[in-house]
């Protein structure tokens, strides 16, 4: 049902769009440091990275995507798919993971690649979209908001 790979039109430019492969984790590791919040909490041994992209990949509900420009991963997100009861058995799509390489931001590449994640939700049958963005992060909370997602709850952690 998922329809890629994919192009992500934004405006300026034509990006590509594509399921991640093992090839990619140091590209997407980059871009999960990519920020000062992201700096102080990921880890220079791509090991673990490996890993867990070998159990997202393996994992049906799980797609994480490589944005390309050219041979570059530019960005990335994780789609997942939740089902549930609440809400008349409604199936989540969860968003995580969103990120443009710093020098692109601005640029249309996040909104075009929210609208692909938003578009395959609606293939997939979901009724709602959800993602979460650190408190810490208010650019990115305008973001989204002009992208018609709302702040519509307050979310929890517990660190193990």
């Amino acid at each position: 049902m998922t329809s890629l790979p994919a192009t992500l039109h934004t405006g300026r430019a034509t990006v590509g769009l594509r399921r991640a492969t093992a090839d990619d984790v140091p590209a997407l590791v980059a871009l999960l440091t990519d920020d000062p919040l992201g700096r102080d909490r990921e880890t220079p041994d791509l090991a673990p990275y490996e890993r867990a992209f070998a159990a997202v990949d393996a994992d049906p509900a799980q797609l994480l995507l490589a944005v390309t420009d050219g041979p570059d991963v530019v960005g990335t997100a994780q789609l997942t798919e939740i089902p549930g009861l609440s809400r008349g058995g409604t199936t989540r799509l969860q968003v995580e993971a969103v990120r443009v390489r710093a020098d692109l931001r601005g640029g249309g590449i996040g909104a075009a690649l929210l609208g692909w994640a938003v578009d395959e939700a609606r293939r997939r049958g979901c009724g709602l979209v959800q993602l979460t963005t650190d408190s810490r992060r208010p650019g990115a909370h305008r973001f989204y908001e002009r992208l018609g997602f709302t702040a519509s709850h307050v979310g929890f952690k517990h660190q193990l």
